[in-house]
């Protein structure tokens, strides 16, 4: 995708680094660990289509609301190529699937498959956006994929898995990589809320010929599993993904997927002290090497020779 010259100016600079892209980056890896806790739940009582529109329908409802109440109106036309390359691929096909997907896999299979997520996003992002490969991010994200890797295994002790779920998951890692460039550029004409409303809002639209099953499903699903897939549109969703792309707007594509192999550690802490289940050494041992790895990839280099140069302190996320 390209700009216009009517692309909106960079933030200013600030005499020191600023915190809140970092913080927003935390909330957003924070939030979609949750996710995973709550997905337990609404998933014995909803199938994927239902629960990604329930899910979907929850955070439109709730982004709505606060952009009427910033008065934000629509972003600028050339926002829309990534708002609709973000919203079917992100929150519609990559929601559905992976709901779909982990119904099919075991945990670890599934964690393990979607972690190739980051490394596309890596790659597509040197390709399409010209973003480069830093060797601090590749070294990074390789000691986090070793991780997520370890985890994985860790967890898949006595599941099942079959090729139709692990393709699902394949597909959910290539669809969120993809939303994710694609929502890059879009961030240069509008704000976080705008892009992330409008992307969560047709992600909605794709998804409502789950409507009849959703209604359905509503009727006889237990109240806990119909809050907690509140809990996924409000928290997970609606909060969440405004944040990542207010994060997304002042760093590079590649480095904020390294950030959420964050995700996976919190989930085994999370795990631990929501559901009791308490993780194996191996499992912390892979935790521990995620967010080495996301450590690494968040580092600036002294400098290199050639390539594309890191982003300024105040435009990192």
């Amino acid at each position: 995708m390209t700009t216009t010259p009517t692309a909106r100016p960079a933030a200013p600079a600030t005499s020191g680094r600023d915190w809140r892209a970092p913080a927003a980056a935390c909330t957003t890896v924070i939030l979609w660990a949750s996710a995973f806790v709550s997905i337990r739940s609404a998933g014995e009582a909803y199938s994927p289509g239902a629960l990604a529109l329930g899910r979907l329908v929850a955070g439109t409802l709730t982004l709505g609301a606060f952009l009427l109440v910033r008065r934000e109106g629509l972003p600028a036309r050339a926002a829309w190529p990534g708002i609709v390359t973000s919203g079917l691929l992100w929150f519609g096909l990559y929601m559905v699937v992976l709901n779909w997907g982990e119904q099919q896999v075991d945990a670890g299979t599934a964690a393990m498959v979607v972690n190739i997520g980051p490394l596309l996003i890596a790659l597509l992002s040197a390709g399409l956006l010209g973003e480069g490969l830093p060797r601090r991010l590749l070294a990074g994200m390789a000691v986090s994929f070793g991780g997520a890797a370890v985890v994985g295994l860790s967890m898949s002790g006595h599941g099942s898995s079959s090729v139709l779920g692990v393709v699902l998951c394949l597909v959910a890692a290539v669809a969120y990589a993809g939303g994710v460039v694609g929502q890059k550029p879009a961030l240069r004409h509008g704000s976080a809320v705008q892009i992330t409303t409008f992307g969560c809002l047709i992600g909605t639209v794709a998804c409502l010929p789950f409507t009849g099953v959703l209604v359905s499903e509503a009727a006889d699903a237990p109240l806990s599993a119909t809050l907690n897939m509140i809990y996924l549109g409000v928290f997970p969703t609606a909060l969440a993904f405004t944040t990542w792309a207010y994060a997304l707007a002042r760093t590079t594509a590649g480095r904020m997927g390294a950030t959420t192999y964050a995700v996976p550690a919190l989930v085994v802490l999370m795990s631990w002290l929501l559901l009791d289940e308490v993780p194996a050494l191996l499992t912390v041992a892979g935790g521990l090497l995620c967010l080495a790895g996301v450590a690494v990839s968040r580092t600036r280099g002294r400098g290199r020779r050639g390539g594309p140069a890191d982003p300024p302190a105040d435009a990192r996320g």
